[in-house]
């Protein structure tokens, strides 16, 4: 397998923004647009959805994803999959309600977080009824993680609800495994890190290439070109990379087009 670079396409009240992580909360209701004023926006943008989708396609990038961060984003990001149809995955709400609807609407996979935990443990009931749904092919388990603060070198754990609540679900080795059977591939953020271009965390990264027994995607944190040759080292070239903030696309200062550059040369080999 060839490490690849992963677009991504945030979306937040219907538009494409890059945010820090950290400083998502719940809103009361998750069809209200968020007007959460701790919220750290890094970037936002008028240019739609479809247009970044249109250029992920033009770059034979694929496996990319659209994270729609509460309400008011179903229209941005269907413009999105309608504009390259099989090349984004799609996450945000997913549950059993509507995850077929988001395959009909030419996602490749669903990604899914809080619906599959609840209680502080993997609810094994709703993801076998999801595997039914959609199969296992098409669904991507978001295994997004922090450690607790009072705990800064014990493990990352799986948090839900817009990375806010703690699962006792611990990213090791056996949760890995145990999952990597229910669905296609893992999408790790790093939520410490995320947004804050300080760079990646790399025992994470080492962990998921040591123990993930299928496809893994990282983000979080990117700060620099160097990261990508950093990653595929610490995750033995198994572990797929998402860069946003840090994109000159997204008002950083890293070259999307050296990005994609790389991204071709290690795929062409």
């Amino acid at each position: 397998k060839k490490m690849k670079f992963r677009p991504c396409i945030d979306l937040h009240s219907g538009q494409v923004k890059q945010i820090v992580g950290s400083t998502l909360t719940d809103d009361s209701s998750p069809s209200e647009k968020a007007t959460d004023s701790a919220l750290e926006t890094n970037f936002a943008t008028n240019k739609p959805a479809s247009e970044y989708a249109e250029m992920y396609m033009r770059d034979g990038l694929t496996g990319g994803h659209v994270i729609m961060l509460g309400g008011g984003n179903t229209d941005a990001a269907k413009s999105a999959l309608a504009a390259y149809p099989q090349g984004l995955q799609v996450g945000g709400g997913v549950n059993d309600t509507n995850a077929k609807d988001w395959i009909d609407a030419g996602a490749s996979h669903v990604i899914v977080t809080s619906f599959v935990f609840r209680d502080g443990k993997v609810d094994m009931d709703r993801l076998s009824n999801l595997v039914s749904l959609v199969g296992k092919d098409r669904l991507v388990l978001d295994l997004s993680c922090r450690r607790h603060k009072n705990d800064p070198t014990g493990p990352y754990y799986v948090v839900t609800d817009r990375w806010q609540k703690y699962t006792d679900v611990a990213v090791n080795c056996e949760t890995l495994q145990m999952l990597g059977g229910y669905c296609d591939e893992f999408l790790v953020h790093g939520v410490e890190n995320e947004g804050k271009r300080c760079g990646i965390l790399e025992d994470l990264v080492e962990l998921l290439g040591k123990d993930s027994p299928i496809s893994v995607t990282y983000a979080g944190g990117v700060k620099s070109l160097g990261d990508l040759e950093k990653v595929k080292l610490l995750g033995n070239g198994k572990v797929d990379l998402t860069i946003g903030s840090a994109l000159d696309c997204f008002g950083g200062d890293v070259s999307y087009d050296e990005v994609v550059k790389w991204h071709t040369k290690e795929n062409r080999k």
